[in-house]
């Protein structure tokens, strides 16, 4: 079995910058703790950061939310020092324009190629909940539905606690494991 964690969009502007809540912020250490387990076990480590230009606010979703916010190489793009402290050399990087990632889908169907939908095993952590972790979980879904997906609950935080609920249970009913 071929275990991969990814750890979606763990940036400083979702966790305690222009975007952060004080959920997000909790989620940090346990955040951390998972990313050594699968170090320590050999595992795939895949990590995606939300990127923007610095044309975001004209963008589609610039309009819905008008909050500058990891726009590529500033500060609030950049992963939380706590995370990229523990990050494997051969960490994976998906850096995304938008909430869910063809690029990872890629990524992921390259082990699914080699191993089976069956014999790869996805497991998500991060920011947030509600936007980027349920697009990537379902997109993935969508595109490898034998594929053993989980999701760690103690380890993502959404916009509201509210929100994360809801996006948990939007999860649970597409048959994605949450932890």
């Amino acid at each position: 079995m071929k275990k991969i964690l990814i750890v979606v969009d763990m940036q400083k502007d979702f966790i305690d910058g222009v975007l952060g809540t004080p959920e997000a912020a909790a989620i940090v250490p346990a955040v951390v703790q998972k990313i050594k387990a699968y170090t320590a076990a050999g595992d795939v480590v895949i990590v995606t950061r939300d990127t923007h230009q610095s044309n975001y606010l004209d963008t589609q979703e610039g309009k819905y939310l008008p909050l500058v916010h990891c726009v590529e190489n500033t500060a609030g793009w950049q992963l939380d020092p706590r995370i990229t402290d523990v990050l494997p050399v051969d960490t994976i990087y998906v850096d995304k324009p938008t909430f869910g990632s063809t690029a990872l889908v890629e990524y992921i169907g390259s082990y699914v190629q080699e191993f089976g939908q069956a014999g790869v095993q996805v497991e998500l952590v991060g920011l947030c909940t509600d936007i980027c972790v349920v697009s990537n979980a379902l997109i993935l879904k969508a595109f490898y539905y034998e594929m053993p997906i989980s999701l760690d609950s103690a380890c993502c935080a959404g916009v509201t606690p509210s929100s994360h609920e809801a996006a948990l249970a939007t999860m649970r009913s597409c048959q994605i494991q949450v932890l």
